[in-house]
């Protein structure tokens, strides 16, 4: 007997395509499944519609807020006579008026210059016979390579004793240039009977300028300064000081500046880790090497005829690197008149009204001399804040009409838009009209509409234009409490309902909002009533493909015996 496999097969038995059949059938019982997802399909497109609208109205509502925001209308501009004296800016409020001020003097920073040679020097003797250029405490580091003298070629490696290279020196120029190293000033010196010329542009060692030997047209050439300096890649109790520093031996040195605790180790903390680590503290004051006076410098990194405070706490740390018995170069306050009155005074370059006590105007100065600042409202950003309005304020009527309008093709067919006939959609839109064209008679100002400012309506669709600046630029230059009112009157003004009405309409609550949460929900309902439909027609389907495979059964039998009986019958004739 056939398997029940086999017998699934479509005909096999009865020779009936049943299965095409069950197929057809099915197909008519989800039609009504078809209808919904054409429905659900329009409804989501409706959605995904005011969703852009409910975009677009979130973009008009930040240009109408800011229309609605009284600080707009007390936005400063401020304007200097000559910009390479100072700048300025004015916040919302300041005082209008025109300024002079008379700069004579800039405010620099305070200046803790250690004292010099800090350095140890090149060496303790005058002889350098064992004084290897790796180690010697140059403030650049000597490279291999060569150098010039007399237009003769020396060539050095930093495995070389520095007497090697005076010997070389004299054996390069046949004795008639001879070098010395003096321990009493640091310094090293060039000698000839004639002008001794150094350097060629081929040179590839730094050597000259690493020993600040440099050309003066004369037989005789010194270090310019002296040549011992501080390691500053080296931990600080070997970084070539002349006096060692110590941690007091804990490894936990504290020094402050400025009130603030900076620690270091000696024996782990480089130099330049330390000079890193006032820097990016709290201390307030910038931390430098100069190489050339070898010493160390502290910066206030504000300006002001301030000091430096500075205190050994566990160690000696200020105290080796000459900090603290060098000298202060105190800085400097701004000195400033305005309109002619008495001398002012400010910390900082920059004027506010803690010295000047002109609220909200804030003048920069970078040289002395005399300017002029005024101090007007700021008419160009409130233009722009109405351009920008009725930019999107048009953005939003023509997406709307996008989607509401009908359009005829070549052919005279006629498509509707997919909110066609939306009443949601087309109130939103002449609500927004009418409230741009309103003329509100409740307002005190001689302003009582946008026709007012020259902004008037294209007379063809429901967008806006401004047809007319100079009505603006007027009300702006002579009446701007009006235009102040017009916007953000708390009763009635333009800004103010547009902005009650956009967000009545797309806020948490509003109107759109909770349409489109109806769709949302409307497009759900038809994704459970297809399912549920969907439920029924797969168990009809199971049930019509059980009886046809039954019906195979039955007819495979059939078949089977009217085989035996034609065998039978066959065999017996």
């Amino acid at each position: 007997m056939a398997s029940t496999t086999s017998l699934a097969i479509s005909g096999l038995a009865s020779g009936f395509d049943w299965q095409t059949l069950v197929a057809q059938l099915i197909e008519v019982e989800r039609a009504p499944e078809n209808r919904l997802r054409s429905n659900q399909s329009l409804i989501q497109q409706k959605n995904n519609a005011y969703g852009s609208i409910k975009t677009q109205l979130g973009v008009l509502s930040n240009r109408v807020d800011l229309l609605k925001d009284a600080s707009l209308f007390d936005s400063r501009l401020a304007t200097v006579s000559d910009s390479s004296i100072a700048s300025a800016t004015a916040g919302t409020g300041s005082l209008l008026g025109s300024y002079t001020f008379n700069i004579t003097q800039l405010a620099t920073s305070a200046v803790q210059q250690g004292s010099g040679n800090v350095g140890k020097a090149l060496n303790d003797t005058d002889d350098v016979s064992a004084l290897i250029l790796s180690d010697a405490g140059f403030a650049s580091s000597i490279t291999a390579g060569t150098f010039t003298v007399n237009g003769k070629i020396i060539t050095i490696a930093t495995s070389d004793t520095l007497q090697s290279v005076f010997d070389q020196i004299s054996d390069a120029t046949g004795g008639e240039v001879t070098a010395s190293y003096s321990s009493a000033d640091d310094k090293i010196s060039l000698s000839s009977s004639s002008p001794i010329i150094l350097g060629s542009a081929t040179d590839t060692s730094n050597f000259l300028r690493a020993a600040k030997l440099f050309n003066n047209d004369t037989g005789t050439i010194q270090s310019a300064s002296s040549l011992g300096a501080v390691k500053l890649g080296s931990t600080l109790s070997s970084a070539n000081l002349n006096t060692i520093i110590s941690d007091g031996g804990s490894g936990s040195g504290i020094f402050k500046i400025n009130g603030v605790e900076i620690a270091f180790n000696a024996s782990t903390d480089t130099v330049s880790g330390v000079l890193k680590r006032i820097n990016d503290s709290n201390a307030g004051a910038t931390a430098s090497y100069d190489s050339v006076n070898d010493r160390f410098v502290l910066t206030n990194k504000t300006t002001g005829d301030l000091g430096v405070a500075l205190e050994d706490v566990t160690g000696n740390f200020l105290a080796a690197t000459g900090l603290t018995s060098g000298t202060l170069q105190r800085g400097s306050n701004l000195l400033y008149t305005v309109n002619g009155g008495g001398e002012l005074v400010s910390q900082s370059n920059t004027i506010t009204s803690d010295s000047s006590a002109i609220s909200g105007l804030s003048v920069t100065a970078l040289k002395t001399g005399s300017i002029t600042v005024g101090v007007n409202t700021d008419n160009a950003k409130i233009k722009n804040a109405v351009n920008d309005f009725i930019t999107e304020y048009n953005r939003t009527q023509s997406l709307i009409d996008s989607q509401t309008a009908s359009t005829t093709d070549a052919k005279g067919v006629v498509t509707a838009g997919i909110l066609t006939g939306e009443t949601d959609a087309g109130s939103i839109a002449s609500t927004l009209r009418r409230l741009t064209s309103s003329t509100s008679t409740a307002l005190s100002g001689l302003l009582k509409n946008l026709d007012s400012l020259g902004i008037v309506s294209n007379g063809n669709d429901n967008t806006i234009k401004l047809s007319d600046s100079s009505k603006l630029d007027d009300a702006l230059a002579n009446n701007l409490n009006a235009v102040q009112d017009l916007f953000t009157n708390e009763s009635n003004g333009l800004a103010v309902g547009l902005s009650a009405f956009i967000e009545k309409t797309v806020g948490d609550d509003g109107t759109l909002t909770s349409h489109q949460a109806s769709l949302t929900k409307q497009s759900n309902d038809i994704d459970a009533n297809i399912a549920s439909m969907e439920r029924v027609i797969l168990s009809e389907q199971d049930r019509l493909t059980s009886s046809f495979v039954a019906m195979e059964s039955a007819q495979a039998r059939i078949n089977q015996q009217l085989q035996y009986l034609s065998q039978f019958i066959n065999s017996g004739s």
